[in-house]
This record gives C-alpha cells, structure tokens and sequence, in this order.
C-alpha cells in the first residue's frame, strides 16, 4: 500500500518559525526552501508528497502541477480555489485507491473533513519533529566513526580490519 502526505504549504510556512522568517523576505524563497527541507525528508521516508499552495487571490491564476522528482509534486490552485478544496479533492481520490493518507495542516476545517474521508492527520509541529529526527538519523548513519573522517578503513568491520592488516603486513 502506497503512503502520502499531502502538505499544506502555507500553513507550514506560517507555521515553522525558520520559514516565517524566510517568509518576511520572501513568500518565494520560503516556499523553495520548504520543498527542498520535503524533498531531503522523503529520501529518508519514501512518501509520495503532495505540496498544495493557494492561489485563491492570484489574478487569472490557473491550477497547475509542478513534478519536482517522482515522489514529490506541488500543486498550485487556480483563483478562486483554496488550498483546502484542492486538499480535500486528493484526499478523495487516493483514499479510494485505499492508500493510506496523512494530511499536514493545522486548519480545523480541513482536519474535520479528511477525518471523515479516512485520512489522517498531521500537525504542522509533528511534521517538523519527524524531519528533525529523520536528519538526526541521517546524520549519524553517514558519520563515520573512526577519527579520521571518510576512509574505507574507519567503516570496516574490526574483524576485517585486522585480516586485512595481516595480509598487508605480510606482503612486506
């Protein structure tokens, strides 16, 4: 069974004080900045992710789909749409190809909606404690832990270490 998460970026944005920040220079380099904290985060947690930003007051503004890789798609409303429609419509479709479906908003209305469409709900908070955990994660499962940095030699078993340092001492 396939899992996704579908974000509701501005909540986020607004939610997460290094993107608040980030936003009151720039709603656009807050908006990458969040895709590319998603796009590490699901390398780690294989969702398939769904960004949705709103669009209700863009003049003209149509829907449309950016593909960022395969497991990461942003949607953008048209005018007139709001995130929470758009949201509201994907959980629809995926939980009936019974997927399994959380969606990241801390919009009461859009809660109370999914609850009833059998998806689940995240937190703006809990989202960001599962990134922060999953680049702890990753930070120690790359570190090596020998002292000096990047060698073969330090990410060796010590049993083969030791062969291998026999073999080479005896080729002397």
């Amino acid at each position: 069974m396939k899992n996704y998460l579908i974000v509701d970026g501005y909540n986020i944005i607004y939610a997460w004080p290094e993107l608040e920040k980030i936003k009151n220079a720039s709603l656009e380099n807050a908006r990458s900045r969040l895709v590319e904290i998603l796009v590490n985060h699901v390398a780690l947690s294989e969702e398939q992710v769904f960004i949705v930003f709103d669009a209700y007051k863009v003049k003209e503004g149509s829907q449309r789909k950016e593909l960022i890789n395969d497991n990461i798609t942003i949607f953008y409303t048209q005018e007139g749409e709001t995130a929470d429609t758009l949201i509201e419509k994907l959980v629809w479709q995926l939980t009936k190809e019974k997927a399994t479906v959380a969606v990241v908003t801390s919009d009461y209305n859009i809660q109370h909606i999914i609850f009833g469409q059998g998806a689940s709900r995240l937190t703006p908070r809990e989202l960001r404690a599962r990134v922060k955990q999953a680049q702890t994660e990753m930070k120690e499962y790359c570190s090596p832990d020998g002292p000096v940095g990047n060698n073969l030699e330090n990410r060796l078993v010590e049993d083969v270490r030791v062969i291998l340092e026999k073999w080479r001492r005896e080729k002397k």
